[in-house]
């Protein structure tokens, strides 16, 4: 690295088994904050008074961020490879500010903080309960950030899949959901017959089962500890958890306790997926596959099988991805809903990143054996948030005069909406996933380097945008927390790369129109001509004023209108559509979602 920037103000904050050459050209900074949780929770504990990470969460997000190069990386052999951050060139500084959950004092101080430090983007994986933009800290602070010329990248949050889950639709932020990623961590499960089933499973050794006896008895099939017991010793039993009888995790407590050697556990359950632990020799496979085995195992007079662990499968098989994560937060927003939220997606499943080998919650063999691990799989928009922020920080170097608006257009308007297959991202269950799930779709880092166009904001149409939310002025100085700004020219049409068109209640049965208007800056090589593309939302027409947009140079900026008009029914509640720009010569596609969405007062 490089020697640090003289513009750089943070610090290496001394504490609890941390001290100043904690830091280095890598980690630039490091503070924590918890004068507020002290003032509300005096006679709590606090444990580990430092910015030191001690439950692998602060470092796994700061790994997937800007991790620099690491050769020989692994999950206890499955994903191996070298490790590395979207922007590992990048520099850190760390901000702790969640004790006991979290106080809002503590975290409006931390990101305050870090823009007086100097950051050039803020990765927040972390949530808060407060709805309202002007009570929630995360609102106040990254408005201050974008004001200052940060990017604030923000996890949508870990509660869907139910509509309206995202508690923190900030519309300054980039909020970002989580996708799975094309690799599948793999147990290859082989019949006696030859049949190969390629399951799931992070079982964290190189467990020897071979040609052991394969037991299915629909009795035993739930594998409660009872029912272990009566399985035939050094056996392979099938365990069903499809039935509601018993669950991934009681059947893996159960295991352990028996004498069977290994078990293959038919689930349909997304979670699963999503877990790391993993802890007695065993596969994960659909039901779908389970007819074969079961089918095999009944009709077979000596059934066997055999399963070989630390597998990693890479592509379309067995499943294609990204999907979204069936725990991602959706939209539309609860503090706002006339911006479409979240923003994008990220890989967000199954992540492999530094952690602490000292962190609690490790991966297990058996109920006793606790393993330590410098790298492991975590699940969340926490870690999808992180690829977000590492692709900002990437477009910040090579546009150093870009504002944040622009970069987070350029992530949002080359996203991808289709899978590794050519189709729509889906859902885990394989429905078709909607803006309101995936956002613009997966971020294309390469992509954005070089979007063609960009739509821009300043934090003037910010506070216009503050300003038509009826707040009183009290509630909106708290967000804006500056008198540089006035409310002379209130206006909820952000130069926003999205459209969303709500049907509140009041408006069922009526014929709706929503008119919006859009400004592109041409940030291609020169002069460029582009054409409009429009899907339509079902019962919906849209029409755009003018479909050609002709640029003589760089940095030109046009203008262009859109209208929807829609019918006010909400038997179809979510109706997604698209507006894409082409360039002449196909070199670029400029595409931003439509959403056509049930208000959330039909459902208060």
């Amino acid at each position: 690295m490089t020697e640090i920037p003289p513009r750089w103000k943070g610090i290496c904050q001394t504490g609890q088994e941390f001290n100043s050459s904690s830091c280095n050209k890598k980690i630039i900074g490091a503070r924590y904050f918890n004068q507020g949780y002290r003032a509300e929770s005096p006679d709590s504990v606090i444990t580990m008074n430092s910015a030191r990470d001690v439950d692998g969460h602060g470092s796994h997000v700061s790994s997937i961020a800007a991790g620099n190069y690491v050769d020989g990386v692994s999950f206890f052999g499955y994903a191996p490879g070298t490790a590395r951050g979207v922007a590992p060139r990048a520099r850190l500084a760390v901000y702790k500010v969640l004790w006991g959950g979290g106080v809002s004092s503590d975290i409006l101080a931390g990101i305050d903080q870090a823009v007086a430090d100097g950051v050039d983007v803020l990765s927040i994986s972390l949530g808060t309960n407060r709805i309202d933009l002007y009570e929630n800290p995360l609102s106040i602070a990254s408005f201050g950030a974008r004001e200052k010329g940060i990017v604030v990248c923000l996890s949508a949050g870990n509660r869907g899949p139910f509509t309206r889950s995202i508690r923190s639709g900030i519309p300054w932020a980039v909020v970002v959901a989580a996708g799975t990623v094309d690799r599948w961590l793999a147990g290859t499960l082989t019949l006696g017959n030859g049949k190969v089933i390629t399951g799931w499973t992070t079982f964290p050794a190189r467990a020897t089962i071979r040609n052991l006896p394969l037991v299915y008895n629909e009795t035993l099939s739930a594998c409660t500890s009872a029912e272990l017991a009566q399985a035939p010793d050094q056996s392979i039993i099938v365990c069903d958890v499809t039935t509601g009888n018993t669950g991934f995790d009681t059947v893996m407590r159960n295991l352990p306790d028996s004498n069977v050697r290994a078990a293959i556990v038919i689930a349909e359950d997304p979670r699963i997926f999503r877990f790391n632990s993993f802890p007695y020799p065993g596969v994960v496979i659909t039901p779908n596959e389970a007819r074969e085995v079961i089918s095999y195992a009944a009709n077979s007079s000596a059934p066997t099988a055999s399963i070989a662990f630390q597998q990693t499968i890479l592509g379309t098989e067995p499943r294609a991805a990204p999907a979204l994560s069936d725990d991602s937060s959706r939209g539309p927003g609860l503090s706002y809903e006339g911006i479409l939220k979240p923003d994008l997606m990220g890989p967000g499943v199954s992540i492999l990143a530094a952690y602490s080998p000292y962190a609690t919650s490790t991966p297990t063999i058996g109920n006793n054996i606790f393993l330590s691990t410098d790298y492991t799989l975590l699940s969340g928009t926490s870690m999808a948030c992180p690829h977000i922020s590492g692709t900002a920080a990437l477009l910040k170097s090579a546009h150093p005069d870009w504002s944040p608006a622009a970069i987070q257009s350029a992530m949002m308007t080359t996203a991808n909406p289709l899978d590794n297959t050519n189709q729509p991202i889906r859902e885990v269950d394989g429905t078709v996933a909607t803006p309101l799930g995936i956002g613009s779709g997966q971020v294309d880092p390469n992509r954005a380097l070089d979007p063609g166009l960009i739509y821009d904001a300043t934090t003037q149409d910010l506070v216009n945008l503050v300003c038509s939310m009826n707040f009183t002025s009290e509630q909106t100085q708290t967000i804006v927390r500056s008198t540089n700004y006035n409310c002379s020219n209130p206006s909820s049409d952000l130069n926003y790369p999205s459209f969303v068109a709500l049907i509140n209640f009041e408006d069922i049965g009526r014929v709706l129109t929503r008119r919006f208007e859009r400004t592109v800056t041409n940030v291609g090589d020169g002069a460029a001509k582009y054409r409009v593309k429009v899907e339509v939302p079902v019962n919906t027409t849209v029409r755009v004023r003018p479909q050609t947009l002709v640029f003589q140079k760089k940095n030109e900026k046009q203008s262009y209108t859109v209208t929807i008009r829609y019918n006010g029914n909400i038997d179809t509640q979510h109706r997604p559509g698209s507006l894409t720009w082409i360039e002449q010569s196909g070199k670029y596609t400029v595409r931003s979602p439509i959403m056509v969405s049930a208000g959330a007062d039909n459902f208060s």
